[in-house]
């Protein structure tokens, strides 16, 4: 499930890159990338490969972490502009917006410095493994990573079943209903501390399938923006301003 995730990110990015290369869809570029970066870094080989360049105290978790916050605030801001949530918009950009992304960001790195961090190994498998006040705290510093993104994932979920249940194309329909599933997979990720270790799987699933969800339903309002679509009846626009870069 990593190899076809990472193959469809970093195919989806490879063919975006030409137009934002022309300056067109930037944003939707920029989230491929850091999607695909994302899931390179949940691997593996690559992850420690990466940190043992960087020390070899897996520091690229702490930055994987917010390279997703990053792609997941940019998913937002381009999901509730072309959905027409103003509301949804306002609580990812405003005040709101900025004291969820500090709150999580302040408690990832807080989380981070507590723990005996040395020797790499994606997902901190390693440093879990020294004593329970490790692994203790790798619990608390993945529900902290996952606060951000539940909270973007929950913000957009009535536009995007708002979507779904309107008379609005096909293809904008089923973008809406793949983005509602990853929303939703997203913040049953914060039931992960409460996931008995002998299905550990279910944490897997979850995250790939939010990943998934989130691009294939990013591609699918592409496809649809290229057909010239009707969302902009939502605003009363051009359909040019239902999905602005």
């Amino acid at each position: 499930m990593q190899w076809v995730t990472l193959l469809v990110c970093g195919g989806l990015a490879a063919a975006r890159a030409p137009s934002a290369l022309r300056g067109e869809n930037r944003s939707m570029f920029g989230i491929l990338l850091l999607m695909t970066l994302a899931i390179l870094l949940s691997m593996q080989a690559p992850y420690v490969a990466i940190d043992q360049v960087l020390g070899g105290h897996n520091v690229t978790n702490l930055i994987l972490r917010f390279i997703i916050f990053g792609a997941i605030f940019l998913v937002g801001i381009r999901v509730a502009r072309g959905f027409a949530a103003d509301g949804a918009l306002r609580l990812i950009t405003g005040w709101a917006g900025v004291v969820a992304i500090v709150l999580a960001g302040v408690a990832v790195i807080v989380t981070f410095l507590l723990m005996d961090t040395a020797g790499s190994s994606a997902g901190l498998t390693s440093v879990a493994a020294k004593d329970g006040r490790n692994a203790a705290l790798v619990e608390y510093y993945g529900a902290a990573g996952r606060l951000y993104p539940s909270y973007i994932s929950l913000v957009l979920l009535p536009a995007m079943v708002r979507v779904f249940r309107s008379r609005l194309p096909v293809l904008i329909r089923a973008a809406a209903l793949l983005l509602s599933v990853g929303a939703v997979a997203i913040a049953l990720s914060l039931l992960f501390p409460i996931i008995p270790r002998g299905m550990g799987i279910l944490r897997f699933i979850v995250n790939y399938t939010a990943v998934l969800c989130y691009v294939l339903g990013l591609a699918l309002i592409w496809l649809d923006k290229l057909r010239s679509h009707p969302l902009a009846r939502l605003r009363g626009t051009h359909p040019a301003a239902a999905a602005p870069d």
